[in-house]
């Protein structure tokens, strides 16, 4: 079956970043992922911005619309991606979710700002019939799924303990890790405020944080955007290391050293965990596909958005 996809909001992550790139090398948008996977059809583009529209109409052959009104109007749709500032993603929602052909709607991370209004977008989806995944893409990555597989057939063993850096908020850029924790570690059991940080763009905190899940106990760090770009975890397990750093997912086991019989250090030979990175969008767009067949998936769903949604707002409340 093919689904038919309306995308709403034609910036970054609806169009922009990959519209230069070769789509067999890149596909870090949601235009690019429909428009590549063969289960989808990319329909329309809604955005107010004129050249956005043109860009969208000139590069997918597909019409883009002024407003969400006129595009239900002129067309049916399966799918729908919500690629709008968070704070209008409830507005968003609401107006889509009683379409009369729609199956599932996409939105970006995190949900809302706010938590009652969260709630609120689930409990209209779950009424309507109509699934709800939140675009914490890492979820769909290869290396990802496998680390977690690892994690829980015990190949990576005893207490683990990491250290991720993130940057551009808790919100934006930290809840995609700590997203991400969740589905390695299980639900967050306490956390602590190591540092209060600052608010990034004068809104998103940037506190330091040490959270205990499950399975595990992770230290996020804020670092400075402005300076560079870094995100990467380590993690420290009882027979190895894993580092995530980008598009690199690496694992280091622990071996007895050649030199000296009472120690045991990390081999020199490092596996590198196979990723796609580059096409995480596309990997998204083909769990969304699985999910409308009734397979199991690893993609973010609505409740597990929330789930990240109400720790970040304990954290937010505690500063």
């Amino acid at each position: 079956m093919t689904y038919k996809v309306l995308i709403i909001g034609l910036g970054q992550i609806g169009m922009g970043y990959d519209l230069n790139a070769d789509p067999l090398n890149r596909i870090a948008t949601l235009a690019r992922a429909f428009s590549e996977h063969h289960e989808f059809e990319l329909a329309a583009g809604v955005d107010l911005d004129n050249t956005r529209r043109k860009l969208f109409e000139e590069q997918y052959l597909r019409p883009a619309f002024t407003s969400i009104e006129i595009a239900l109007q002129e067309a049916s749709f399966d799918i729908v991606a919500i690629a709008v500032p968070t704070e209008l993603h409830s507005q968003v929602l609401l107006q889509v979710v009683h379409h009369d052909t729609l199956k599932a709607i996409l939105c970006e991370k995190p949900l809302s700002y706010d938590l009652t209004e969260a709630r609120q977008m689930i409990k209209l989806a779950e009424k309507s019939g109509i699934k709800l995944f939140t675009n914490y893409m890492r979820r769909c990555d290869q290396a990802v799924v496998e680390v977690r597989r690892r994690i829980l057939t015990k190949e990576i063993t005893g207490a683990i303990k990491g250290i991720c850096w993130y940057s551009k908020g808790i919100f934006n850029n930290g809840s995609h890790f700590l997203n991400l924790f969740q589905f390695w570690f299980g639900d967050v059991k306490n956390f602590q405020i190591i540092d209060s940080g600052r608010l990034w763009a004068a809104h998103d905190p940037e506190p330091d944080l040490k959270i205990e899940f499950e399975t595990g106990t992770m230290y996020m760090l804020a670092a400075r955007e402005e300076d560079f770009s870094h995100y990467t975890v380590e993690l420290i397990a009882s027979n190895g290391r894993l580092r995530f750093e980008r598009a690199s997912m690496e694992w280091q086991p622990s071996v007895p050293d050649s030199n000296n019989q009472d120690y045991v250090v990390l081999d020199k030979a490092i596996e590198k965990i196979k990723s796609d990175a580059q096409k995480l969008q596309w990997y998204v767009a083909d769990q969304i596909s699985r999910s409308l067949s009734g397979e199991n998936t690893s993609i973010c769903t609505g409740n597990q958005g929330l789930a990240t949604l109400e720790v970040l707002e304990e954290i937010k409340d505690q500063l």
